[in-house]
């Protein structure tokens, strides 16, 4: 229900996809914007930690961004920082 002009002006986007169902997407930058992401649907998948397979609930994530203003690696280290806090909640305390 929202009008284009109140969707307009962002400079980050959370985008998601899993209420349809998709498990992968590559969301795409909308000019101011300079980075957006993209949240599928979780899903548990066998994880093989400490030497056996353990299910584990997995939430895929898309980061599409502008190299002009972000650079590959800040981007890759806000991408694993973000999954440690979604695994754990006590991290975002911090």
């Amino acid at each position: 229900k929202l009008k284009p002009t109140q969707m307009q002006g962002a400079s980050f986007t959370i985008s998601s996809l899993g209420g349809i169902g998709g498990t992968a997407f590559t969301p795409i930058i909308n000019a101011p914007e300079v980075a957006i992401l993209g949240v599928s649907k979780a899903s548990y998948k066998p994880v093989f930690r400490d030497s056996q397979f353990e299910p584990r609930l997995v939430l895929p994530l898309s980061l599409s961004y502008d190299h002009r203003v972000i650079d590959g690696a800040a981007a890759a280290r806000f991408t694993s920082h973000l999954a440690e806090v979604l695994t754990d909640m006590r991290l975002a305390l911090l």
